[in-house]
C-alpha cells in the first residue's frame, strides 16, 4: 500500500496529497510531525529512497539554522536528530513496497506510481 509522509501545514505536502488523491486511489496518510518516525523507520525509509540523511534535511528551517548549520554529524547522528526534530524532514515522501521518493517536484511521482 502507498503511504504519504505528510505535513498538512506544508503547501508542497498538500500538493502531494492532492496528486495522490487524484492519481493513486487508496493510500495511508502518516502525519509524521504528530507521530514522529523512529530511528529504525527513518533508516528503512532512507534505504528505500537511496538517500543519506543529509539529503532530506530542510536547511531553511529555523531549528536547523540555530542548532545544526555548520556542524558535522555522521549518518547515525543525523538520524537521531531527524527522529527528534521531524520538521527537518523534506516532504512529502511517498513510500510503496520496497521504494520511496521525495515528491518535490510533484512530477517525481509520475514515474514512481
Amino acid at each position: 500500500m502507498l503511504k504519504i509522509y505528510h505535513n498538512p501545514r506544508c503547501k508542497k505536502s498538500r500538493a502531494g496529497l492532492q496528486y495522490l488523491t487524484e492519481k493513486a486511489g487508496k493510500f495511508e496518510i502518516i502525519e509524521y510531525i504528530k507521530h514522529p518516525l523512529s530511528e529504525m523507520q527513518l533508516k528503512l525509509l532512507l534505504a528505500k529512497m537511496h538517500k543519506s540523511p543529509q539529503e532530506i534535511i530542510r536547511t531553511q528551517e529555523d531549528i536547523y539554522k540555530k542548532r545544526f548549520r555548520g556542524k558535522n554529524f555522521n549518518d547515525d547522528e543525523w538520524i537521531k536528530i531527524l527522529a527528534e526534530f521531524p520538521q527537518l524532514i523534506q516532504r512529502p515522501i511517498i513510500e510503496k513496497d520496497h521504494s520511496a521518493v521525495w515528491a518535490d517536484p510533484i512530477e517525481n511521482l509520475d514515474c514512481f506510481l
